[in-house]
């Protein structure tokens, strides 16, 4: 089967949508090599510059900013067309040509204008203003980027849930972003892990100093400052440990002077973005990872990454992170930074606990996020969508 993914961001670009996507290509590229042949011959297309990147080094094609006329030839010329979030070039393009659409949803960008299903500049979890019809709400909640910016973001909301109600299948990675969208033909495929890592070994040791770790990227949607909060409700009460930032982002700046200020100072640690050995030695000292997040998240793959290191995970309550923790892990209200210093100070103060959460993070994750199970699900739908 030709199958086309397009991926509006991709590698050298570092994200979540980037990392799932290259992950979903190399895997469905290695789909029944062990008998000789792949089952998919894959052309990647983006509009992200290769840079430094080696394209050659990936087992598919990659096509990197064509012009609308060779994305309708590559359209034509393939079987399925897989869109990584509803872009609207490709969306159209592959309609137009009568060839079986599939968009995998990213984000929320057919219920809320601005796809993080935030208000702004509160940011605060939004309610659902725009499935619920108060248009209104969603003007001014843009209106920061100015008039024609926001009727803009509106009216894309419109034409993007036109076009996804007439491809052939509309892919969530969870079942609670499924029932959000309200879409035709929705399969929930919940993203597959590629690489499977070692337990890091939990719990620490007695001795060490506990360690509450952050990953992801520092923008105010990922809550950092609720974190910061709970961190100085418990420091108030004298508890000792250290809060580890992992991750960069335009609020790093910000973040690191509030980090100075009493009484955190000398309690925070900004690691910076870590991979591979690194990013290892980091967890193998953690005590408890908090993913304290107020919008915009529709799996949660720091969540599922950190259960399957066999860690314990304090996380909002947001939908998504409900479905992929289970019972897995510990939730807070969000954005209440005195009930996730209660689940905090529950877990410091209970090994035996953290170490029961630990055991049971890493079962469900492996369950949860089957790497070789999703390929296959993802298949199924591009053969349901020819058919």
């Amino acid at each position: 089967m030709k199958l086309l993914i397009y991926s509006h961001f991709f590698a050298p670009s570092i994200g979540g949508v980037e990392t799932l996507v290259l992950s979903l290509a190399r895997g469905l590229a290695g789909l029944g090599a062990a008998s000789g042949a792949s089952e998919f011959e894959i052309t990647l297309v983006t509009q992200t510059h290769a840079g430094k990147f080696d394209d050659l080094s990936l087992p598919f094609r990659v096509v990197r900013q064509p012009s609308l006329f060779q994305l309708w030839d590559l359209i034509r010329a393939c079987h399925v067309v897989h869109v990584a979030g509803p872009a609207l070039a490709p969306l159209i393009l592959g309609l137009l040509a009568r060839q079986p659409v599939v968009v995998e949803h990213h984000g929320f960008q057919t219920i809320c204008p601005n796809g993080q299903l935030l208000i702004e500049p509160a940011g605060t979890p939004c309610p659902g203003h725009f499935m619920a019809g108060r248009h209104g709400e969603c003007l001014r909640c843009n209106r920061g980027q100015g008039w024609f910016a926001a009727r803009k973001l509106w009216l894309l909301t419109f034409v993007r849930r036109f076009l996804c109600r007439r491809v052939s299948s509309n892919i969530t990675p969870t079942r609670w972003l499924g029932g959000l969208v309200q879409l035709p033909r929705v399969a929930a495929i919940p993203h597959g892990l590629e690489f499977i890592a070692a337990p890091v070994g939990y719990p620490a040791p007695p001795s060490r100093s506990p360690v509450i770790a952050f990953q992801g990227r520092l923008v105010s949607t990922k809550g950092v400052g609720i974190l910061f909060e709970a961190v100085r409700i418990l420091l108030a009460r004298n508890r000792e440990f250290e809060l580890l930032v992992i991750g960069d982002g335009p609020e790093r700046a910000s973040l690191e002077r509030l980090s100075l200020d009493a009484p955190l100072a000398g309690h925070v640690c900004f690691a910076g973005r870590l991979s591979g050995a690194e990013l290892d030695a980091a967890f193998a000292r953690t005590s408890v990872v908090v993913v304290p997040s107020l919008a915009g998240e529709v799996f949660g793959l720091v969540v599922a990454e950190n259960m399957l290191r066999g860690l314990p995970v304090i996380a909002s309550d947001l939908g998504a992170f409900v479905e992929v923790l289970g019972d897995g892990g510990l939730l807070f209200r969000t954005g209440d930074a005195a009930e996730l210093a209660r689940e905090l100070a529950r877990l410091l103060d209970d090994p035996a606990l953290a170490t029961q959460l630990a055991q049971r993070a890493r079962q469900r994750a492996l369950e949860f996020c089957d790497f070789r199970r999703m390929l296959e699900a993802h298949a199924r739908v591009y053969d349901q969508a020819c058919s």
